[in-house]
Formats: structure tokens, sequence, C-alpha cells
């Protein structure tokens, strides 16, 4: 079953953790990613990262950071390790790196985590050769990953090309499968899977629906945040619009997650939305973020909302019904559907009846209503002052893989 993790960049501060972790905890969130890049900001680890000192005061911070998370009762099950960003002449040699990722697997483990997102180590390199490198890299962590029982995921990332990000090592679904399942191979053990960065998407290109589907079986998490078409960002989803449109492909994505049957962690970043917030406002956001994250995991679950009950009605009968219909109708049949419009009652509609809302005072109370109609706390508001108490449930056809693309007949609605 999926689980809603909240990232803590841009909402709890490294130096002073404990208002933005109760901020986190206070908003409902159960579980949290353990962020390890936080006392590590990219600029400072590359100036610093050979201060011995140094590095070990930051250590003990991000090992507060994880103290505080506990102590409020959130999880930390999944972590992400500090890195060096995406110019790759600002990465150091790949035993430097690996010293950071062996210190944050031991980390990792101790605050509880079981998986780790690595991000591919980078260099100005031809793409075969800088593939042969990770390979190598990746599989010079299995000892110490397996000695404290965590799994590495590998994440899709971009590159700098002055000043602009251009797709990276495994950015391409066929790329990033081949080197998981090499891995994985070479380990003797599903030691690696996979975690899609939607940050990283964006500026990139990527066919996200085709990634998501190939990395079936392989995808454990997946990012969440709105970027733009030029640089990275993390915004709270639905917030990186232009043109009345979002800037995120999020209709492939959850077209993608729903294809495979999606089971693993939705991590809800949005450091530059929550930076950009007064901090007296942040519980507020938040909440919104908290209501996102939600929708979003009723998108990717719609099936399995269907599958839950045994029976079920509709309550539309517009496109909405129709896209039901053509999508679910065989598979998850209801017993009809009804509608408001009594010029409608004794039609049918996609060879589904349609009938007079009274009938549902008619139903047993173990079948579902399913609204199809964009006004569903009206039409659920009318359904409980009807005394109904009946599951009633939100159909939305706003990512279904296939439309209806007819026209209504004259007064239908």
């Amino acid at each position: 079953m999926m689980e809603v993790l909240c990232a803590p960049a841009g909402l709890a501060a490294w130096e002073h953790p404990r208002q933005g972790v109760g901020d986190i905890a206070g908003a409902g969130f159960s579980q949290a990613l353990f962020d390890m890049a936080l006392p590590f900001p990219v600029k400072e680890l590359r100036r610093k990262g050979h201060d011995r000192a140094w590095l070990e005061r930051r250590w003990q911070a991000a090992r507060e950071l994880g103290r505080q998370f506990r102590q409020a009762g959130v999880r930390l099950p999944l972590g992400y390790a500090p890195h060096f960003g995406y110019a790759a002449a600002d990465w150091p040699e790949v035993s430097v790196y690996r010293s950071l990722i062996e210190r944050s697997i031991r980390l990792g483990q101790e605050a509880g985590c079981r998986y780790l997102v690595v991000r591919p180590w980078l260099a100005q390199l031809s793409r075969q050769e800088l593939w042969a490198r990770n390979r190598a890299f990746y599989l010079s962590l299995v000892d110490c990953a397996r000695e404290y029982g965590v799994v590495i995921l590998l994440e899709n990332q971009a590159r700098s090309v002055h000043g602009h990000l251009v797709r990276g090592v495994l950015s391409e679904a066929e790329e990033a499968v081949s080197l998981v399942d090499e891995l994985n191979e070479a380990a003797g053990e599903t030691r690696f899977e996979f975690c899609l960065n939607m940050g990283a998407s964006g500026p990139c290109g990527m066919n996200v629906q085709e990634l998501v589907q190939t990395l079936d079986g392989r995808l454990q998490a997946v990012i969440l945040c709105d970027s733009d078409s030029g640089e990275e960002r993390q915004l709270l989803p639905f917030t990186g619009a232009g043109r009345l449109v979002c800037e995120t492909d999020w209709l492939s994505a959850i077209r993608g997650l729903r294809a495979i049957a999606f089971d693993g962690w939705l991590v809800l970043g949005m450091l530059d939305t929550a930076a950009a917030f007064p901090p007296l406002l942040r519980p507020q956001l938040l909440a919104l973020a908290r209501s996102v994250a939600e929708y979003i995991l009723w998108q990717v679950e719609m099936e399995k909302a269907l599958a839950r009950y045994p029976r079920r009605v509709l309550f539309g009968a517009g496109n909405m019904c129709r896209n039901y219909m053509r999508c679910y109708g065989e598979q998850y049949p209801p017993l009809f559907t009804c509608d408001n419009n009594s010029a409608l009652w004794g039609k049918e509609v996609g060879g589904l009846a349609v009938k007079n809302p009274e009938e549902l005072r008619r139903l047993p109370e173990d079948c579902a209503i399913f609204i199809c109609n964009i006004y569903y706390r009206e039409i659920e508001a009318q359904l409980r002052e009807m005394g109904l108490k009946n599951p009633v449930a939100y159909f939305n056809d706003e990512c279904l893989p296939h439309f209806y693309a007819g026209r209504l007949p004259e007064g239908e609605a």
C-alpha cells in the first residue's frame, strides 16, 4: 500500500529543526524523508568537504535531525544521501563520494531507514564510461548496504550545461532498468531499486509515463514536486503553473503509477515553495500540502477504490459516467447510475440504466455510491441529507487512459 512521506527541506532548518519537525508532525504526517543532504548544502560541501572537523559537526547535525523526528513520533523509512549537485565539474573523486554514502548508510540505518536514495556519481565523461564508473561505484556499496540492511535507490538525474539542465544519467527508461537489473544480478540479491524525482523530469522533457511503466517492479519511491521547463525547482505540486497549465506532466505520472499499481512511497517535496512562505504560514501550507499528497494518492489508487466494494452505483449521467463505463464498466460494473435531471430517468448511458436518486434508498448499506460529477461536495451533501448510510466515494476521470470523445445528446449534463 502506498504511503506518503514529507520531505523536510524548506520546512525544518537543520540548525534548529524542532519547530519545523513539529509543524510536519502537527500536519498529520506520520512519516518523513530523512534528508541527510540538508546539513551539507552543495556549495559548502564543495568548499569544506575535505575538512574532517566540519564534516563531523554536520554529521552530528544530521543525527540530531533524525532524533527530533523520532521524538515527534515521525518515522523515517527512507533516507536521502548528500550529493554535489548537477554540474559535473563540482564533483570530487568517486572515493570521496563513496565515503559520504557509506556514512549515510550507517546513519540512515540508525534512524530507521530501510532505503537510501543515492544519486549517481557525476563527471565529465562519455555516457558509456560514466555508466561503467557508476556501475562500479554502486557495487562498491553492496557490502556496507548488506551489513546495515539498507536497499539503495538510484535516481534519475539532470546535468547542467552552461547553467541549463538537460537529461542526465538514468533519465532514459531502458538505461535505468538495465543498470538496476545489472546491479542486482551482480549483487546476487535485490539490493538496488529506483526513485523517480519529478523535479528533474520537467527541465529534461522526460516521458514520465514510459519511465514509470518500464520500471515496473523496480520503482520504490517517487518525489512529488513541480519544477519548470528550465531549471531544478521543488515546488508544491500544482503550483508551478504558467499559461493556465501546470509545468509538470502529472497526467503521465499518475497514469503510469496507476498502470503498475504502484505501492511504494510518495515523497512530498516543496523546498522552494516552503522557503518562500513566511514561517508563521507554514503550518497552513503543510495542511494544504497534505491535501495535495492525498489527492495524488487518491488519483493513483482510483482503481483500488473501485475494487474495495463488492457492489457500486454511480451518481451522474454525463461524460464522467461514460468515461467510467469505457475504462472500468466491464471490470467493475455498477448496478445503475442516477441523476438529478429527471429528463434522463429511464434512459441508458453507456449501457447503464439512469434512475431517480430516490432509488438509492433501496440499496443495501454495503453498496458504495461513486459520484461521477464535478459537484462532488454538493452531491455528497444531498446524499447525506437523504439519510443514506452507504459509503460515498468520488470518481475522477482527469487521468484515465481513455476518454469519451462523443457529444452529449441534447439536454444531458
